[in-house]
């Protein structure tokens, strides 16, 4: 890592940490991130020209894969056209019929540029519908960088704990009007609706809980939030920034048969490209601008290369046996990887969803909310994604994510990926 290194030095003096995010610091794993210099299918390709199987897959968005030839051929014809219009264009008409059509709960959508832009807005939207203030999400999930949501704290010890906020340049009023539950809590959800019962604007969830590692819904936990939305005249917002297109083509709601009545979506629809977009039905859809009262706008929003990438991306990925394919893939990888532990005396759970799969070292017999992934073994885990990294195997840089599988891997990129952690395991 010769040349990453020297790059990660010089990056340091002029971006903060030498990154531009936080998650591809290695900050949670030790050590210098590499600089990739290509990509190609399953493959990412460093400046030193060492090449690794990629199970973060820019953290989700590449279900198809790296440089995919038909998003790559889209967008630059789209290119010559022009970058941004600031004007309409038929290709967002195209997206957002598209995406309507694949989305059981989606009549109408607004395009942003990010998954923050989406979450933020979408609570917007719900405040202003439903004309209430306070909101509830769960602790561990994660919603982007929007102030009101970096709550780590539940709401009764929120007024005695020094540290409730999980960043700093935030005032303790932006945080009132958020309530956090644990994940996969119903009761603890209840409490709060019959403590505020006309005061709840929204829940907002992620329906698998990707941002701390791969934490799977009980059985009843998102028909029970469905159910205590209808009783208390709340609006349900599914976060599926990373579940949108990857759980299934309906994303986890249809996976889950458990419908919201707001959807936010990224990262697989822009197909490698920054996006965002929420949707839900045309009525409430309506109260934004410029219909309604709810103000929202965006300078780059429905860009028309981000539109074109996203397009052929969806396009691609709504032919038939699509889902069947990563699914196989992805569970067989899980199960490989819990046999080999299984055989090196390592305890480990494998959480494994259509193509999500997250790796818990943890004695526990289940890992279902923030408390329980706090309890596994990080310093286990930093080992183990050296060890694999140095063999050219990129899963997560951190315990708190989770790992994809994209088209483009093939069965012996799995069965590598399995004979590399048995190696790995033998020598935790």
């Amino acid at each position: 890592m010769k040349n990453s290194k020297k790059l990660f030095s010089i990056a340091n003096n002029y971006i903060p940490g030498g990154v531009n995010s936080p998650a591809r610091s290695f900050k949670h794993v030790g050590g210098t991130p590499f600089f990739v210099h290509k990509s190609q299918g399953a493959y990412l390709y460093d400046v030193d020209n060492k090449c690794y199987i990629d199970y973060v897959g820019s953290w989700g968005s590449m279900i198809l894969g790296h440089n995919n030839s038909k998003i790559s051929k889209a967008t630059i014809s789209t290119l010559k056209n022009g970058l941004s219009f600031g004007t309409p264009t038929e290709i967002e008409i195209l997206m957002s019929q598209l995406i309507c059509s694949l989305v059981k709960s989606i009549e109408m959508l607004r395009m942003v540029n990010s998954g923050t832009e989406a979450t933020m807005s979408a609570i917007r939207l719900a405040r202003g519908y439903t004309n209430r203030s306070k909101i509830i999400k769960f602790i561990g999930c994660y919603h982007g960088h929007v102030d009101y949501l970096l709550v780590n704290s539940f709401y009764d010890e929120l007024a005695n704990n020094d540290n409730p906020i999980i960043s700093s340049g935030i005032p303790f009023d932006f945080i009132r009007n958020t309530i956090v539950c644990a994940y996969n809590d119903l009761d603890s959800v209840r409490k709060i609706f019959e403590n505020y019962p006309t005061d709840i604007a929204a829940i907002i969830v992620e329906p698998v809980a990707g941002n701390m590692n791969c934490v799977l819904p009980k059985k009843k936990f998102l028909q029970g939030l469905r159910t205590l939305c209808d009783e208390f005249n709340a609006l349900l917002i599914m976060d599926e920034v990373m579940t949108g297109f990857r759980v299934a083509l309906g994303g986890a709601q249809q996976y889950y048969d458990i419908y919201p009545d707001i959807t936010c979506l990224g990262k697989i629809i822009g197909g490698g490209m920054p996006i965002g977009a929420f949707g839900g039905k045309k009525e409430l859809m309506n109260k934004l601008a410029p219909m309604g009262k709810v103000y929202q706008a965006g300078t780059f929003s429905g860009n028309p290369l981000v539109m074109a990438a996203g397009y052929t991306c969806l396009q691609q990925i709504k032919k038939p046996n699509t889902y069947e394919k990563l699914n196989h893939l992805t569970s067989y990888l899980s199960s490989g990887l819990r046999l080999a532990a299984k055989k090196n005396n390592i305890p480990i759970i494998v959480n494994n969803i259509g193509s999500m799969f997250g790796l818990l070292f943890t004695k526990d017999n289940n890992v279902t909310c923030y408390s329980d992934v706090l309890r596994c073994n990080t310093k286990l885990f930093r080992t183990f994604f050296h060890m694999m990294l140095k063999e050219g195997i990129y899963f997560t840089p951190s315990p708190f994510e989770t790992n994809f599988v994209s088209l483009a891997h093939t069965m012996n990129d799995i069965q590598k990926t399995i004979d590399i952690a048995d190696i790995c395991f033998s020598r935790l």
